[in-house]
């Protein structure tokens, strides 16, 4: 029987990925956190739900810890089909952005990791529910993409994102922030995300 997402990202030696795939991976210190998003295979078809997951991973002392989160970093379908601008909606394209993130306040309403840098992200502007991973599309720069909850524990992502990632459960969320903001209080306001294919973890599974 196929692996789910989440029995994948249990299993993955994450680590060992990011050295395959030449990107940082914090180790050293208590509350380090690897900030990570898996987008699920499912998604090229946006059926419009929290599909895939948000995924913190450090350590404190000798213990480590993973915490999975549902969420989407897709556009929900309500940007898909009509984007915020002519030149289509952003989906953020997998890959490691180094202090892309700070604490701040998600449109000025509540506490949130805000876009702190460059981002990379494609267009898709043909207004369909069929996410375009167009090489040829893609973009560099700011483009508002957080990391925010959507509802109590929203079923559909509809305009929660535009392409920004979403946690699903609001509570999961806040569980989350709290986590988040003590490793910011110590390492500095500054959050390094990186985003991955479901199928990129395919061959780092562990026993």
């Amino acid at each position: 029987m196929e692996m789910t997402l989440f029995e994948k990202i249990l299993k993955c030696d994450f680590e060992a990925l990011a050295k395959h795939k030449g990107y940082s991976y914090f180790t050293k210190g208590d509350y380090n956190i690897n900030l990570i998003g898996v987008r699920s295979k499912e998604s090229v078809i946006q059926q419009n739900k929290f599909d895939d997951a948000i995924v913190l991973d450090y350590s404190i002392g000798p213990i480590h810890y993973r915490n999975v989160y549902k969420a989407t970093t897709d556009p929900g379908i309500t940007y898909l089909k009509k984007p915020l601008i002519i030149s289509g909606c952003v989906i953020v394209v997998p890959g490691q952005y180094k202090g892309v993130f700070k604490l701040g306040k998600h449109k000025g309403k509540y506490e949130a990791l805000v876009q702190n840098k460059p981002i990379k992200v494609y267009r898709d502007n043909n207004r369909d529910n069929v996410l375009d991973f167009d090489k040829s599309k893609i973009e560099e720069g700011m483009f508002g993409i957080n990391m925010h909850k959507a509802g109590t524990n929203s079923e559909f992502i509809n305009n929660w994102s535009a392409g920004c990632q979403v946690f699903k459960v609001s509570e999961d969320y806040l569980k989350a922030m709290a986590i988040i903001k003590i490793s910011i209080r110590m390492y500095g306001n500054s959050m390094t995300y990186t985003l991955y294919d479901e199928k990129d973890l395919d061959n780092f599974i562990t026993k």
